[in-house]
């Protein structure tokens, strides 16, 4: 994808997004360039109508989730968030880290409901990092905060994974044990 994902859906280049209205657009662009309807079109038409399709799709995936938004807004930005790279973390969010983990292990051997709130509190966490991520991108405008925000963001969303995959176990399995 070459163009902006923001100008693509023509948006403001900002963290904070209506998603019915990225919906909306989304269905608006994906209904005007579906190779289908451009399939009695040159060959040349076929192929833009395709490239543009997949740059709807690859734009609206961006734009759709907000760890993938803030990280392209952090790269426009200037401060890059390097995950692979970029490892460093404050001493209070890697303890916290940890004490996610242990509460995840705890809970694999519980009942429903205890899973539940557990991944009900780590809801709670994750939009509390999402609303302070758009404020630093759109209120403080600090893309270098941001970049280590996102990454905060990213240990998030690989918790909620982890927490779904325990919660659709069978109780009293881990899932590297075999």
């Amino acid at each position: 994808m070459t163009r902006s994902p923001f100008a693509l859906f023509g948006l403001p280049e900002s963290f904070a997004i209506d998603q019915a209205d990225l919906d909306a657009r989304f269905r608006r662009l994906q209904s005007a360039v579906h190779p289908d309807r451009h399939a009695a079109g040159s060959d040349t038409d076929r192929r833009l109508a395709l490239a543009l399709a997949a740059d709807a799709n690859e734009a609206y995936r961006v734009l759709s989730d907000p760890t993938r938004r803030a990280a392209w807004l952090c790269e426009r930005r200037g401060a890059p968030v390097d995950a692979e790279r970029n490892t460093a973390m404050p001493a209070d969010f890697l303890m916290q880290q940890m004490e996610w983990r242990e509460a995840i292990d705890e809970v694999r051997d519980q009942s429903a409901h205890e899973m539940a709130s557990l991944a009900a509190r780590l809801s709670a966490d994750r939009d509390a990092a999402i609303a302070r991520l758009g404020h630093l991108l759109d209120v403080a405008r600090d893309p270098a905060a941001a970049a280590d925000a996102v990454r905060e963001l990213m240990f998030y969303d690989r918790l909620q994974a982890e927490l779904r995959q325990t919660m659709m176990q069978p109780s009293g399995h881990s899932p590297t044990a075999s």
